[in-house]
């Protein structure tokens, strides 16, 4: 039953953060100042149940400005599992990283005992790579290279 309680908690604060960055995502994109800033973020996650994985990979998804792209597969054995998030507000990806550490300890609070510092966490911006040179053209975010 508490993980009934839980699960009503949790969609009910991740309803929220759906609909507070829908209104940042919208009033973004409406400002002619906004630079969008994509970047990418090497989440190691603490999660580490298929069931968490899931729900926690799709709130990403799910809140406006992020997406979830993908498993890795631990560096070192007995490491984390890295999930790669695209955010398309990166100015600040330590901001960005410590609102994927609070959703993740929103999603399974027991987590909180063990903290994650958003300044060890790796991230990149997202880079166009320009044309490719295969002959094909290749949409950037299709790309290997």
């Amino acid at each position: 039953m508490r993980g009934f309680f839980h699960g009503v908690k949790y969609a009910a604060w991740i309803s929220k953060e759906i609909f507070v960055a829908g209104f940042d995502a919208v009033a973004a994109a409406f400002n002619p100042r906004t630079k969008f800033e994509p970047i990418v973020i090497y989440y190691p996650l603490r999660v580490n149940t298929d069931w968490d994985v899931f729900w926690f990979s799709t709130s990403i998804t799910a809140t406006p400005g992020t997406l979830s792209m993908g498993l890795r597969h631990p560096v070192t054995p007995g490491g984390p599992i890295t999930l790669l998030v695209q955010a398309a507000f990166g100015s600040d990806p330590e901001d960005v990283i410590a609102g994927l550490v609070d959703m993740e300890e929103h999603l399974r609070p027991s987590l909180s005992e063990r903290p994650i510092d958003p300044k060890t966490v790796a991230w990149e911006p997202y880079v166009d790579h320009g044309p490719d040179n295969t002959g094909e053209h290749v949409p950037p975010a299709e790309r290997m290279d």
